[in-house]
C-alpha cells in the first residue's frame, strides 16, 4: 500500500520511543511505500487534498533514521492510508487538519478516523463513561471549580487540551493557589480547565493500556519521578512492565466497541488504580515500551487491523 504519515518533524524523534517511527518501520518491513509531511504542509487545492512532503525510508540507526526523497506535492487521494499522528496541542490548527482529512473519504483510509478524533479529544470522551471515571468537572469559571474543590478537597487541575503532563497541578486540602492558577490559565488561554479528584493510587503508577481496533493488547506502567505527581514519560516518568488487570479488561470491554465503530484503530487509555482518566486518540504512544517489556509487536497488530479495514 501507499502510506502517508502526517506528523511532527521526523528529524528529532527518539527512535527508541517514538510510536510513529515504529509504525513506519513496521509498514516498510511489510512492503508498503512511505510518504512523510508535516501538518503545516497539508492543503485543500481546488477540490483535492494535497501535501507537500517527501518519500520516506527509515532505519533503526540513530542520527540516520530517516532518508527523504525530493520534495514533492502529492494528491493524498492517491494514497491508501494516511496517518494522523502529529502531537497536540489540540488547537484550531489541529482541528482544521481533521476537517481537510475528512475529505479524503472514501478514496483513502485515515487513521485514526479524523471526524471522531475531532469529536472525541482525550479528556472529553471519558465523559461518556462516568461510572469508570473519577469525579470530574470541566469549567472556566472559578466559582464552579472552587465548589468542586470544596466537595473533594484534594484535586488535580490541568488544561483541557494540554498534553505530556504540561500544566498539571495538584491542589490538596491546604493549598491556597487555586485563584492564582485560575488567573494564570485564563490570562493566556480561552479554553476551559478540567478538574478531577486526586487519586492517591497514582503513587503506584499511571497505567497506559494500548487498544488495537477496540481490543486491549497490553499495558505499561508509568511511575512518577520522586517528588512528582505527574507520571508522563515526557516529564521524567519511568516505564515499567505491568500486566492487564481484571479492572483494565472491564474498562476496555466497556469502551472498546465504541472505539472500533468510530475508526479509532490505535488508542492508549490512562488508568490510575481502578479509574479511567483519559482516552488518547490523537497521537497515542507506548508501543515500543510494550514491545520491549512483553515482546508484543503492537505495530504489527495495528497494521493487520488497517490492512483488514482497507481490504
Amino acid at each position: 500500500m501507499k502510506i502517508a504519515f502526517q506528523m511532527d518533524p521526523i528529524g528529532p524523534v527518539n527512535i527508541d520511543a517514538d510510536s510513529t517511527f515504529r509504525l513506519a518501520e513496521e509498514a516498510q518491513a511489510r512492503g508498503h511505500e512511505l510518504f512523510y509531511y508535516t501538518p503545516d504542509h497539508l492543503a485543500y487545492d481546488e477540490g483535492r487534498v494535497t501535501a507537500l512532503g517527501h518519500a520516506l525510508e527509515v532505519q533503526r540507526v540513530k542520527g540516520a533514521h530517516a532518508t527523504l526523497g525530493a520534495r514533492q506535492r502529492l494528491d493524498l487521494h492517491a494514497m491508501d492510508v494516511v496517518w494522523l499522528r502529529q502531537d497536540p496541542p489540540f488547537d484550531m490548527h489541529y482541528i482544521t487538519t481533521t476537517h481537510l482529512l475528512d475529505r479524503l473519504a472514501p478514496d483513502t483510509l485515515v487513521v485514526n478516523d479524523p471526524f471522531w478524533v475531532r469529536n472525541y479529544p482525550e479528556k472529553l470522551l471519558v465523559l461518556d463513561f462516568p461510572d469508570l471515571t473519577p469525579p470530574t468537572t470541566i469549567a472556566r469559571d472559578l466559582e464552579t471549580i472552587r465548589a468542586f474543590k470544596a466537595r473533594h478537597g484534594d484535586i488535580i487541575l490541568k488544561p483541557l487540551y494540554g498534553n505530556g503532563g504540561a500544566g498539571v497541578f495538584r491542589l490538596d486540602e491546604n493549598d491556597r493557589n487555586l485563584s492564582s492558577l485560575h488567573e494564570l490559565f485564563t490570562g493566556f488561554s480561552r479554553e476551559p480547565l478540567i478538574v478531577q479528584q486526586f487519586l492517591p493510587a497514582v503513587s503506584k503508577g499511571d497505567k497506559r493500556v494500548i487498544l488495537v481496533d477496540g481490543e486491549p493488547v497490553g499495558a505499561i506502567n508509568r511511575m512518577p519521578a520522586a517528588g512528582e505527581v505527574r507520571s508522563n514519560l515526557h516529564v521524567g516518568g519511568r516505564a515499567e512492565k505491568v500486566a492487564l488487570s481484571d479492572r483494565d479488561r472491564e474498562i476496555c470491554a466497556a469502551i472498546g466497541p465504541l472505539l472500533r465503530e468510530k475508526g479509532q484503530v490505535f488508542v492508549g487509555i490512562d488508568v490510575i488504580g481502578d479509574w479511567l482518566t483519559e482516552i488518547n486518540v490523537t497521537s497515542p504512544t507506548g508501543i515500543q515500551e510494550l514491545e520491549r517489556f512483553d515482546g508484543i509487536n503492537v505495530a504489527e497488530k495495528i497494521w493487520q487491523a488497517i490492512e483488514a479495514r482497507r481490504a
